[in-house]
């Protein structure tokens, strides 16, 4: 669910490129003996635990120490630890969005990991980046996502797909009557809407030659946005998009349409693999379609990561733990109880995980995707995008101005939030 967003996922560029390899390294026996007797508090995301549960209890009994594992919301983790990390009630492992490293690092609650090259290079480049803040390492990728193409196959086939977003538009004009829809996307959020926008030329930050976000340069009014943003508006502004979809409830009505059969196709994400097959939809799941300058739809990868609070009074074991929940093996048993795709390169090909469907498109997405920016100054972004682009969708504004007004509010916040660093 957005997960890049406000979790802000999957939420990949070789993001997905699944890799997990090797398990943790090997402790001296002095080192397990120092950690017998202590215990280990995990907070892992909600209904994800059976994915770890053999891992557990394999680092419990080689280490000879109790693993607590305590199920919450993986995008609300970050507000939790806020609170009970300094009462000494937090966990010592938990799991959290990419795209909120750079702000739980700047506000002091995650702990550097130290951990070797060889470990690191287990993981696509994406993923690990995601966990990078001044080329410093604050977690390890456990899974990732991206948005990708879900088809209704009793409405539309795999031969009948448009290629490009502007032959989806052509689609959506000849089926599109007001009850039933073609091709349809969350445009009036900045978490979607950059798929389109960015091929065009637009970013959220430029990027210095060392690879890091720049935030003095916003790139969510330049022409290329721009003319994402004019693209996006036709599918509104000719009826294709029912007004339904625009705000807080748009993604209840969007995914309503599509379970009820009334839309052929939208964008959405793994996380969406269960309900749908649930709800009894045929579908087809593929990347995202091109434009019409030829470049690929892209995307956010979203990461999900394991890290070690810096309230843990046993961190050293807390990173083993890290290290050993995240590696190969047990990333493949993880994706196996819980179908999310992990982050470890030589998972890429394995069988067992490419012949899902949604792996597959999740890797090939993740080619044209990029990690949610994880600089704190991202959260002065989604707000007056979204914002924009709602004005955008209901045609209180034209691109350009929408556009130009939400870069000036957030280069404000910006200096007015981060100057200081």
């Amino acid at each position: 669910m957005k997960m890049a967003k406000k979790c802000s996922v999957f939420m990949l560029c070789a993001a997905v490129s699944l890799s997990l390899a090797a398990c943790g390294p090997k402790e001296s026996s002095s080192a397990k003996s120092s950690s017998k007797g202590s215990e280990l508090v995990v907070w892992e995301d909600k209904e994800k635990s059976i994915g770890i549960k053999a891992a557990v209890a394999a680092f419990e009994k080689e280490h000879d120490v109790k693993v607590k594992v305590v199920e919450k919301p993986y995008a609300k983790q970050i507000e939790d630890l806020r609170m009970d990390g300094p009462a000494g009630t937090g966990p010592d492992v938990l799991t959290m969005p990419g795209d909120q490293i750079g702000t739980a690092v700047t506000e002091g609650l995650l702990k550097e990991l130290h951990v070797k090259k060889d470990v690191q290079s287990l993981y696509t480049d994406a993923s690990i980046q995601s966990q990078m803040v001044d080329q410093k390492l604050y977690g390890l990728p456990k899974a990732v996502e991206t948005t990708v193409l879900f088809y209704n196959k009793d409405l539309i086939s795999e031969k009948e797909l448009p290629k490009t977003l502007e032959e989806w538009y052509d689609y959506s004009k000849k089926t599109a009557d007001g009850s039933k829809f073609g091709f349809l996307a969350l445009f009036d959020q900045i978490y979607y809407a950059e798929s389109v926008m960015s091929g065009y030329g637009g970013y959220i930050f430029g990027k210095a030659k060392d690879g890091s976000y720049n935030p003095s340069d916003i790139g969510i009014n330049n022409e290329g946005a721009v003319k994402g943003a004019a693209l996006i508006q036709k599918f509104y502004k000719d009826g294709l998009f029912p007004a339904g979809i625009i705000g807080e409830q748009g993604i209840n009505v969007l995914e309503s349409l599509f379970t009820e059969g009334k839309a052929a196709a939208i964008i959405s994400g793994p996380w969406n693999v269960e309900a749908f097959s649930k709800a009894g939809i045929n579908y087809g799941i593929t990347k995202l379609p091109k434009l019409e300058n030829g470049k690929n739809m892209s995307s956010f990868i979203g990461v999900k990561s394991y890290n070690v609070s810096a309230f843990s009074k046993n961190a050293e074991l807390a990173q083993e733990l890290a290290v050993f929940l995240a590696n190969e093996k047990n990333s493949k048993t993880r994706y196996e109880e819980t179908k999310e795709i992990p982050a470890v390169k030589s998972l890429a090909n394995d069988p067992a995980i490419m012949k899902s469907e949604a792996a597959r498109a999740v890797t090939e997405q993740s080619r044209f995707s990029e990690p949610t920016p994880n600089i704190p100054e991202m959260n002065e972004i989604w707000t007056p995008a979204d914002s924009a682009l709602q004005t955008v969708a209901t045609g209180k504004a034209d691109p350009k101005q929408a556009l130009d007004q939400a870069a000036e509010t957030a280069k404000g916040q910006i200096k007015a939030k981060h100057s200081g660093k």
